[in-house]
């Protein structure tokens, strides 16, 4: 008897998902030739000092698996610098976690929290992991919109979405697509609405050291009630200039900790040992992280003068590295249209904002990425210039 070859079928959990827009506009970026500030990672490189500290730890033999939670001496420094930052103090062992990458934390909370028919509120337009994570735990998708144009929470909407089986709310400042920067009455404002319900806060703030023009960044952590139901993330690569390297690190109450490290055991277990070493020895000098915001700042200001020579018309950079502009005055062209346009005919490569919303709501906004070489960005506003 011969037995041949057959894949048997499958059914998909993502019978809707295709392609990413981060995907698309990079391929035909790369295919045109085009200025890529689409998908949102720096084209420079890291501080020399932090491969040599990686570099180091790799050759004392520091190769073999760490601790499952990560390695004391990072999980201490990451404590130490929110307790400096932030005035809230975290236990390294009992309430820090090392993760490989923002992406898997953010996973791993909502698988960590929320059970099938679990409802939980993400606030749109939201980064692309957000929902997908939820369905693959079961749970229900409930959007709320940020208001159009400022990109604020609505807090009227936030709390006609909650009910009964509310689990969790997913919240992200400084916001990726937007850049906007939650302001401290808003936080207060969030945990007063959560104080008498059960509901968890998932905060992704993976930006926190890219705020603007002397603002703070009002993390979770500064707020008691809201740190004491929250699980809060953050990403090295971000921070540091090594998206790659994908290393991030969640911060939360002991309770919520050990059932985060419940699933992150049997997720990835752990992150890759040397890099864990290198960043513990990086993070001995505060000074990468408390020059970042002016680092930053500079690099928004050389490209949002040069935009304001087009007919875009420029939305508010609060912090991240992004930057949204209304393309009304430029195009007719729907916001997708406009990108694939943009990217073929004058060599600049943006993400249209509808990408970040279930219902592709168009709102004739595009989002550029500024973490790029000042030679990139003068690249892309001299063909923009064309507009």
């Amino acid at each position: 008897m011969s037995i041949s070859e057959r894949t048997p079928p499958i059914e998909t959990k993502f019978p809707t998902m295709g392609t990413t827009i981060f995907t698309v506009m990079s391929a035909l970026a790369a295919e045109k030739g085009a200025v890529n500030l689409g998908q949102g990672f720096p084209d420079f490189e890291c501080d020399p000092r932090l491969v040599d500290a990686v570099t180091e730890a790799m050759r004392k033999g520091l190769n073999q698996y760490p601790p499952m939670t990560g390695i004391a001496p990072l999980r201490e420094a990451i404590a130490a610098k929110v307790e400096a930052i932030y005035g809230r103090k975290y236990d390294p062992v009992s309430e820090i976690t090392v993760t490989a990458g923002a992406t898997q934390a953010i996973i791993t909370a909502v698988l960590a929290i929320v059970k099938p028919g679990d409802e939980v509120i993400v606030l749109e337009p939201c980064y692309d992991s957000y929902v997908p994570n939820i369905e693959l735990a079961g749970g229900k998708v409930v959007r709320v919109p940020l208001v159009p144009g400022t990109f604020r929470p609505d807090f009227p909407k936030i709390a006609a979405a909650l009910s009964p089986r509310t689990r969790a709310i997913m919240i992200n400042s400084p916001h990726n697509p937007s850049g906007t920067v939650w302001t401290r009455a808003e936080m207060l404002q969030l945990q007063e609405l959560l104080a008498p319900t059960d509901v968890f806060v998932i905060s992704d703030e993976v930006y926190e050291h890219m705020v603007f023009d002397g603002q703070l960044h009002q993390s979770a952590a500064r707020f008691p009630g809201l740190a004491a139901r929250s699980l809060i993330v953050s990403s090295f690569g971000k921070t540091y200039h090594v998206t790659g390297w994908k290393v991030g690190y969640v911060a939360a109450p002991a309770a919520l900790s050990a059932e985060f490290r419940k699933v992150h055991q049997f997720n990835v277990f752990t992150v890759n040992t040397p890099m864990q070493y290198g960043l513990a020895s990086y993070m001995a000098s505060p000074e990468p992280y408390l020059q970042l915001p002016a680092f930053y700042q500079r690099k928004r200001d050389l490209f949002r003068e040069g935009l304001a020579r087009t007919r875009f018309r420029l939305l508010p950079s609060e912090g991240t590295y992004f930057q949204c502009v209304d393309i009304s005055q430029v195009s007719d062209l729907k916001e997708a249209e406009f990108c694939k346009w943009l990217t073929s005919e004058i060599g600049v490569a943006a993400i249209p904002l509808s990408a970040f919303y279930g219902g592709g709501f168009d709102q004739r906004v595009v989002r550029f990425c500024y973490a790029k070489k000042d030679e990139t960005l003068r690249s892309a506003l001299d063909r923009l210039a064309k507009l």
